[in-house]
């Protein structure tokens, strides 16, 4: 049995969305339309309102429904300092520890001459001009992920702003062995990483 062309087109358009194979587009798009169908109009309607009203944050270029994100606009976070993470979700993570009161910048992506992203496509202009007019700002923490191209980005980060602020702090989120796991059952690269990253 051949898919009709909608099915297929809805199969096509899941299959670009990261995580999802095939497969896993493809049971999404029976579900959808299998089920109840107000699921299924319930997801497009909230799809096309995101679409049209969320727009990034003019301060930290996050996505927000206003011109600025609740976490800019509230005045009891911590000025001093600012984290810069790759995405919005990594963003909700650092927020859901609970551990961070400070401001962020999202880069809304990674460093990578092999998909022909650099910083003018990260736009790292408005990080650097935002560090170097706000001298309120003591620290700014790195938050990238531990991947090649999370740690190209960290360092070019650190470099620039470390030569445009000398009195500035530039930190990065510490690597090591997560809680719960044995030590045989960890990779060499993440126990040299605390090793080196060990606190007395």
């Amino acid at each position: 049995m051949t898919p009709s062309p909608s099915i297929d087109e809805l199969i096509d358009a899941l299959k670009r969305l990261p995580g999802l194979g095939p497969r896993s587009a493809s049971r999404i798009a029976y579900q959808l339309l299998s089920e109840d169908r107000t699921q299924a109009l319930n997801l497009a309607q909230a799809l096309e309102k995101a679409v049209k009203t969320v727009r990034h944050c003019l301060m930290c270029n996050t996505l927000t429904d206003s011109d600025l994100c609740p976490i800019c606009s509230d005045k009891g976070r911590d000025a001093t300092k600012l984290c810069v993470v790759e995405s919005p979700a990594d963003q909700r993570v650092i927020e859901e520890t609970l551990a961070y009161d400070g401001l962020y910048f999202v880069l809304m992506g990674l460093i990578s001459p092999v998909e022909g992203i650099g910083a003018h496509e990260l736009h790292l202009d408005r990080l650097i001009e935002r560090v170097q007019g706000d001298q309120s700002l003591k620290e700014v923490l790195i938050a990238t992920p531990f991947t090649p191209q999370g740690d190209a980005t960290a360092h070019f980060i650190a470099k620039v702003l470390s030569s445009r602020r000398k009195d500035i702090r530039i930190s990065r989120l510490a690597r090591g062995i997560p809680a719960g796991v044995e030590l045989e059952y960890t990779d060499a690269n993440t126990i040299a990483s605390a090793i080196f990253a060990r606190k007395s």
